[in-house]
């Protein structure tokens, strides 16, 4: 297999390559790899590609999809986005395992390092972050148009920052925290074995796959009561030979670029496209619940608008 270095590295070496030269890129930390936000280095900006992949057919508009899933596809451009944020230098969440579902390893042989109830907490904190962020763009979609239908600042500006910064108008506060749980979603597909093909003779470093060709229900807002059988992610540290020994790794289970390894990258896209295209559909719902379907609607409309004020006047 190819040795791509860490995705989430290269997100941090290209940015500060560009903001401080070769020297600064050299001594730039390291991170998780994940699928890719950048078309560089071996990446070629999978987040945005599931994102938009999953969100142009629910009537998203251009300028909003671009701040949503980000811009790296464009020819002369070129920005994170909120889905690509937690892989952003200096966001701060590069290394917060939780935000890309890792260290969620766990193997059946005796003296394994990592317990299985502490790997399942890893995967339920990545659960519970995404529902986190979920509930604060549901909160948050209430400052777009007031209980009287009046249009609240619907406009998203030139551009949303994405830094939990109240600067940020509330169109982006939305998107933001939406984001952020597409994120840690869309992860959860290559950084988990959930739609790995089965292994005959699991082991270690080649271990078992669910081979499921679904989202995981497990994900949604009715979270079922059991924790998904066999379900694990691969245990992430920098650098990991030195921090997950003996361990399953993240480099032997994730799917993040198209020359992987363990191979089902393709699948992995495709079911985060569905689940981020259902992350939507019940968000959708439950705006509808929370602020009546008037109400609602219209906020729906301001989140996947342009130009809100004329669309959804």
């Amino acid at each position: 297999m190819s040795k791509p270095v860490r995705s989430r590295l290269f997100a941090v070496g290209l940015a500060v390559a560009t903001l401080a030269a070769a020297l600064a890129a050299a001594m730039a930390p390291q991170a998780a790899q994940a699928f890719g936000t950048v078309r560089k280095l071996g990446q070629n900006a999978e987040h945005e590609r599931i994102t938009r992949r999953a969100l142009e057919p629910a009537g998203f508009e251009r300028l909003t999809l671009n701040q949503l899933a980000g811009t790296s596809l464009m020819v002369g451009a070129g920005s994170f986005g909120a889905v690509g944020a937690p892989d952003r230098p200096f966001r701060g969440l590069i290394s917060v395992t939780e935000a890309h579902c890792d260290d969620g390893d766990w193997f059946d042989a005796r003296d394994y390092a990592q317990s299985r109830d502490k790997a399942s907490d890893a995967l339920r904190a990545c659960r519970a972050l995404m529902h986190r962020n979920l509930d604060e763009a549901l909160r948050r979609a209430g400052d777009l148009v007031a209980p009287d239908l009046s249009l609240g600042q619907t406009a998203m500006g030139s551009s949303c920052k994405f830094d939990e910064d109240d600067g940020d108008t509330p169109k982006c506060r939305v998107l933001e925290y939406f984001g952020l749980a597409l994120h840690a979603a869309q992860d959860f597909y290559s950084h988990t074995n959930w739609v790995d093909a089965p292994r005959a003779s699991p082991t270690v470093k080649n271990p078992q796959g669910l081979n499921h060709d679904a989202p995981a229900e497990w994900l949604g807002p009715a979270r079922p009561a059991e924790f998904p059988v066999g379900l694990i992610s691969g245990c992430y540290g920098f650098p990991e030979w030195a921090s997950c020994g003996g361990r399953i790794k993240h480099d032997y289970l994730n799917k993040d670029t198209v020359h992987t390894g363990r191979g089902g990258y393709e699948k992995a896209m495709a079911v985060a496209a569905a689940d981020t295209r259902q992350k939507w559909d019940e968000f959708s719902d439950r705006v509808r619940r929370q602020y009546g379907e008037a109400r609602g609607s219209k906020i729906l409309c301001v989140i996947k608008a342009d130009d809100p004020r004329k669309a959804c006047a």
